[in-house]
Order: C-alpha cells, then sequence, then structure tokens
C-alpha cells in the first residue's frame, strides 16, 4: 500500500510497505494482544501578535488522503492529479488488537498529491487571524498553523499571527483582520466561522486582498444579500464523514455498548460533528447508546478552550457507564483524556491526530483514534494558490474523497477494525452511505 505521513518539519513521505506474510506478521508481533489502556490561560487578548510563538507548539499531525479526482468545485489552480493506489489492511485476528505505546501515525486513505508552487512565494503575504485558543491549542487552531508554518517553509513571507480571545465581540475580531490587512498581508485567513461577519464587513474595504474563512460558506452564497463576496474564499469541511467513521470504531471497541459525544459550543458546525458519530455508532450497533452534551452555548464560545470544564463532563459519562468519548472541543479535549485516563478507559480525538500531539503525550495511550480535519490543506492549498497567482474564489469542500477528512490509526488500536472502517469509508466516498449532517435526521 502506499502511505503518505506529515512529520514535524511538514515533509511529505511516501512509505512502501510490503504485504506479505513475514509483514503482516511483524505488525502483528508490535501490535500486542491487549487494547485497554494503561494506568500511569485564557488566549492573548485581541491584539497580541503570536507570530514569534515557537513553531513546536504545531501538531505533528499525520495525514493519509483518499485517491479520487478532486470534486469539480475545485479550481484547477490548486487542483492536484489524484493518484489511484490500492490499499491492502494488515488484518489481526480476535477482537482486540493490543497497541505499541510507540505506534505510528496512519490517518485513512491513500496519497494525494499536494498543490505545486509556481509562482514566486515572496510575492505572497500572509496574515492569520486565529480563533479562540490560538496556536498551542492541540486541535483546531494548530492545525491551521501547520499550514502556515508549511508556506513559510516554502518561501513565503508571514506578516503576523494575531489570536482572538474568550469573550471577544465582532469589533474585536474586524479590528483584527484590518490589522493584518493594514500590516501589508495580500492573504488573510481568518480560523473559524465566528469570523463571517466582521470578514463580510472588512473584505469589501480591501478589494486587493485576497481573504479565506474556515469552516463557513455564508459568504460565497450567490444568493446572500449583496451576492457572493468576490475577494473571499469558503474553505469547508466534511467533518460528519470522519465523524461517522470514528462513531463506528467506538460502537466495535465498545464494551458497555455505551458512548460519549462532548462538542465545545452547541453551533450547527459542531452538530455535524454529533450527528456523523451518533449516526456511525448507530449504523454499527443499533442498540448502543450515545449521550451528547456541549460544554457553552452561543454566543459563550469559552466552551472550546475550557479544559476543566470537558474533564468535569466526561467524568459524569465515564461514571455513567460510557467507556469510550469523542471530543470535538478544541483546547477542552484534554480535560476529557485527563478523565479516560483516570477511568483507564479511551477518548477520541479531533481535527489533528492528536495521538501525536507533544502536548498530551501524557494521555496519549487512552487515544483510541483522532478524527482528522486537515485545516493545513485547505489552509496550505488557498496559499499556494494566491502564489501561483490564481486566488481560490467560492466554497471549496475538502472531504474524504479529496483528502479534507480522515482518521488516525497511531498507537494501534484500531487496527483489528481497519477492514471495517475501510468499508465504511468506501461506502461513504461512492455515495452509498450518505452521512446526516444533524442529529437526529
Amino acid at each position: 500500500m502506499t502511505v503518505r505521513l506529515e512529520r514535524n518539519g511538514f515533509r511529505r513521505l511516501r512509505v512502501a510497505a510490503l504485504a506479505g506474510t513475514a509483514a503482516m506478521a511483524l505488525v502483528l508481533t508490535a501490535c500486542g494482544s491487549d487494547a485497554t489502556p494503561g494506568a500511569s490561560s485564557n488566549a492573548p487578548a485581541p491584539t497580541t501578535s503570536a507570530a514569534d510563538t515557537a513553531s513546536s507548539m504545531a501538531p505533528s499531525t499525520s495525514e493519509s488522503m483518499s485517491a479520487s479526482s478532486t470534486e469539480s468545485s475545485m479550481e484547477s489552480s490548486t487542483e492536484s492529479s489524484m493518484e489511484s493506489s490500492t490499499e491492502s489492511s494488515s488484518e489481526s485476528s480476535g477482537s482486540s488488537s493490543a497497541p505499541s505505546s510507540s505506534g505510528s501515525a496512519t490517518p485513512s486513505g491513500s496519497g494525494v498529491a499536494e498543490p505545486s508552487i509556481t509562482g514566486d512565494p515572496a510575492s505572497v503575504k500572509v496574515g492569520l487571524a486565529y480563533d479562540v485558543g490560538g496556536r498551542g491549542d492541540q486541535s483546531f487552531n494548530d492545525s491551521a498553523a501547520a499550514g502556515l508554518d508549511k508556506a513559510k517553509a516554502a518561501g513565503v513571507v508571514i506578516t503576523d499571527e494575531l489570536e482572538a480571545s474568550n469573550g471577544e465581540t465582532d469589533a474585536n475580531k474586524e479590528d483584527r483582520l484590518r490589522q493584518l490587512a493594514d500590516k501589508g498581508a495580500t492573504v488573510i485567513i481568518a480560523v473559524g466561522f465566528a469570523y463571517a461577519t466582521p470578514l463580510s464587513t472588512v473584505a469589501p474595504d480591501y478589494p486587493k486582498v485576497h481573504f479565506a474563512i474556515i469552516d463557513d460558506a455564508g459568504l460565497c452564497d450567490a444568493a446572500r444579500e449583496g451576492g457572493a463576496v468576490p475577494n473571499v474564499a469558503c474553505l469547508t469541511f466534511a467533518e460528519e464523514q470522519g465523524s461517522y467513521l470514528v462513531g463506528v470504531a467506538a460502537a466495535l471497541k465498545s464494551k458497555t455498548g455505551k458512548v460519549g459525544y462532548i462538542g465545545g459550543v452547541n453551533t450547527p458546525l459542531l452538530q455535524k460533528f454529533q450527528a456523523g458519530f451518533e449516526a456511525g455508532v448507530k449504523a454499527t450497533k443499533a442498540d448502543a447508546t450515545v449521550e451528547s452534551k456541549y460544554i457553552s452555548e452561543p454566543p459563550d464560545f469559552s466552551g472550546f478552550n475550557a479544559p476543566d470544564k470537558g474533564e468535569t463532563i466526561a467524568k459524569g459519562m465515564y461514571s455513567g457507564g460510557a467507556d469510550i468519548i469523542y471530543a470535538a472541543a478544541g483546547g477542552s479535549g484534554a480535560g476529557v483524556f485527563k478523565a479516560a485516563k483516570a477511568a483507564k478507559t479511551f477518548g477520541i480525538g479531533v481535527d489533528s491526530d492528536q495521538y501525536n500531539v507533544p502536548a498530551l503525550a501524557d494521555v496519549k495511550d487512552v487515544i483510541m483514534t483522532s478524527m482528522v480535519k486537515n485545516v493545513d490543506v485547505a489552509v496550505y492549498a488557498d496559499v499556494v494558490a494566491a502564489v501561483n497567482g490564481k486566488p481560490l474564489t467560492g466554497q471549496k469542500v475538502y472531504d474524504l474523497k479529496t483528502g479534507g477528512i480522515s482518521y488516525s490509526t497511531s498507537g494501534g488500536f484500531v487496527t483489528d477494525i481497519e477492514p471495517q472502517l475501510k468499508e465504511a469509508e468506501a461506502k461513504i466516498v461512492s455515495g452509498e452511505i450518505k452521512v446526516p449532517t444533524t442529529p437526529g435526521s
């Protein structure tokens, strides 16, 4: 099979694995036989620069993407030729697969070539506006930072990075975007749907600046009042698809038949995670129970950066019989994993391959898998398009098919159920499985 890995420094490597009997035996030996885990401040003010934050804070993300042609909505300037490669899963016998604590990351799917730079990287100056939690949140923002770091390594000039803070207003976000534009950024990426309203005001005032927003499509909707904003690209993801797959994994691995979902903030976006997860669990085991809760309600977005509250909710779920919890809560997920370790059971990560995040090393052995949302892929593709002189426009959807979504297999916790996960993934990509985007639908 062909696997693509992304390590510190974000270099792409190709690793060819022989699928013979001897190789399979080595995999099984490495996996062992027991899957039971071993016992063992607020973000800065809106105007605070994060440009000097050490790049080592970014997660060591490992990705592998589904091989298929990019959807027609992806513009030719950033489309990559997709490789068609046949994958052979290493299967183990029995109902559990013992993880090696040093297991490597292997997200789902096969390699997808990244966009090539044909223009002058130094001709573009990039500014990034983070969501709450900023660089170092071990999740969503860090994935965006990874894409930025990769662009910087390619020679792109980074004007500045600015972080959001808990409880700030739209005026604060608007000011942050204007600061980046006034500092000379020619490409500005807003990380998170919370920037939608501020960006709708700022973008028209800077027609020569290319803007992109993560997780919102409203500004690219031709039906909106005033029409789509021409200098804005909307980078969105099919989070429900990856959430469905980790839901399948949770159902297959749960011993109690009860699992949980903890979302950061109860918004339509996070409900996509919930809907996909619940659907994956129920499709796999109809009699399984899913308990779903959110840390905060809009307009309070602190749920993305409140690990103490995440831990409290998780403790209640584990005490109530849940043995696996999917945490789609940004930095709050660290609290869920802490609770999982105390309960000697499992959690599921989100956005990045959280098993390999250095800041989560103490709890990595309870991170069964992660729903990997490759925000870095979208950020890097947007910057490359601008460097090549053809900035992205309209909505771009990153899903299983285009390599924007995957799941991780780091640690070997889900090695034994990969055939079932691959089957579900193939059915989603083919359209046989239609994953809901709202809970209960």
